[in-house]
C-alpha cells in the first residue's frame, strides 16, 4: 500500500491522458445530476460535488445506496462510478435510473458495468483495473472532472489544476511524509476525530476510510458548521485516547474559521491530542488534492506503526461472500 500511495502523483498523471481521449457526448440536455458510488470509488462523487457545486448551475448529489431519489427522470444525468464494475448496490441502483429514463454516464475498470455501458452506448471512460478500489481514486476523479468539463458542469480549467497540484505532491514529497509520519504516532492507538469546513467534507471521510481501510482502525469525521448544532456539546469527558485533526483551508468560509478556533478551545479541554493540518494549493482542487494525499501517507504510516497489514480487507471479502449466498 506504500507502493500505491508513492504512485499517486503518476496514477492522476495518466488518468489525464486516459481523459483526454474521451469525447462522448450526451443525447439530450439534464437538469441535475446523480453520482452512484461506494467506498473508494463513491468518495470522488462526494468531493467532485463538493469541489465545483459552488459554481454549478446544476445540483449534483452522491449516493451510495441500492435505491435512487425520486426526483431521478429524463433530466437527470447519473453517473455510475464502479471500479470493479461489480458493485452490487450501484448496479441494482442502475436498474431504477434505466426505468426512470435518466442519461447515463460510467467511470469502470470492467465488470459488468462496462458490458451494460458497450451494450447500452452510454458514455463510459474506462481505467486500469487491479488495483484496491481505495487506491484507484486519482484514476476516478480526474474521470469525474474531465465528465463535470465536457458535460457543462464546470468552466474551472481544472486540467491546470490538477497539473499543479500534482506538481506539488511532487516536490514536496518528503515535507508530506514528514508530516504524515508525525501526524500517525500522534494518531497511532487512539481515535482518530477528523474536523473540516463543509467544502472539505468529503476529504475528511477520505481521510476516516483510509484509516479505516489501511490502519484497521475506527475513526469519525465531521465538519463546520455543522458539527456546533450538535457534536460539540458532546465533549464533556476527559479522554487522551482522542486525537484530533483539523483540515482548514483559506477558503473556509470566515465565519467557519472563527468557529474552528473557537471549538478547538473547548475539544482542548478534554484532550491535550490536538492537530492542524493547513491545505496548500491556490484553488480548491490543488487543496484537496494535497490533503488527500497528505490523509493517505498518514494512514499507511499509522499501519506500519501498529503492524498492520494495509493492504488486506478480510472483513470486506468475507461480507460479501456471505451476501452472495442470498
Amino acid at each position: 500500500m506504500n507502493d500505491l500511495v508513492l504512485e499517486f502523483p503518476a496514477q492522476v498523471k495518466e488518468a489525464m491522458t486516459i481523459a483526454s481521449g474521451f469525447e462522448g457526448k450526451l443525447s439530450r440536455d439534464f437538469d441535475n445530476v446523480l453520482i452512484c458510488g461506494l467506498g473508494g470509488s463513491g468518495i470522488g462523487g462526494t468531493i467532485l460535488s463538493q469541489l465545483i457545486g459552488g459554481e454549478s448551475s446544476k445540483p449534483i448529489m452522491a449516493s451510495k445506496d441500492y435505491n435512487i431519489p425520486a426526483f431521478v427522470g429524463p433530466n437527470t444525468l447519473v453517473i455510475a462510478c464502479s471500479y470493479s464494475g461489480n458493485t452490487e448496490e450501484t448496479l441494482e441502483a442502475l436498474d431504477s435510473v434505466i426505468e426512470a429514463k435518466a442519461q447515463i454516464a460510467c467511470i469502470t475498470s470492467g465488470g459488468k458495468l462496462l458490458k451494460m455501458a458497450k451494450m447500452k452506448n452510454w458514455p463510459v471512460i474506462q481505467i486500469p483495473g487491479g488495483y484496491p478500489p481505495r487506491s484507484a481514486f486519482g484514476f476516478s476523479l480526474v474521470q469525474l472532472l474531465k465528465f463535470a468539463s465536457s458535460f457543462g458542469l464546470t468552466s474551472i480549467d481544472w486540467e491546470s489544476e490538477v497539473h499543479t497540484a500534482v506538481q506539488r505532491l511532487e516536490t514536496e514529497l518528503a515535507e508530506i511524509q514528514s508530516i504524515s509520519k508525525e501526524l500517525a504516532i500522534a494518531l497511532a492507538y487512539k481515535t482518530p476525530i477528523i474536523y473540516s469546513s463543509n467544502w472539505l467534507e468529503g476529504v475528511g471521510t477520505r481521510w476516516r476510510q483510509q484509516i479505516n481501510e489501511n490502519a484497521k482502525m475506527l475513526c469519525w469525521n465531521h465538519y463546520y458548521p455543522e458539527m456546533n448544532h450538535n457534536e460539540l456539546v458532546g465533549w464533556r469527558t476527559k479522554d487522551e485516547n482522542r486525537a484530533v485533526v483539523m483540515l482548514k483551508s483559506n477558503f473556509d468560509h470566515k465565519r467557519v474559521a472563527k468557529r474552528m478556533e473557537l471549538s478547538e478551545k473547548v475539544y482542548s479541554e478534554y484532550t491535550s491530542n490536538v492537530h492542524t493540518v493547513n491545505a496548500k494549493g491556490a484553488t480548491r482542487i490543488e487543496q484537496a488534492l494535497y490533503l488527500i494525499h497528505l490523509g493517505d501517507w498518514t494512514s499507511v504510516y499509522m499501519a506500519d506503526l501498529i503492524e498492520m497489514d494495509s493492504t488486506e480487507v478480510k472483513v470486506i471479502d468475507w461480507l460479501k461472500g456471505e451476501l452472495s449466498k442470498f
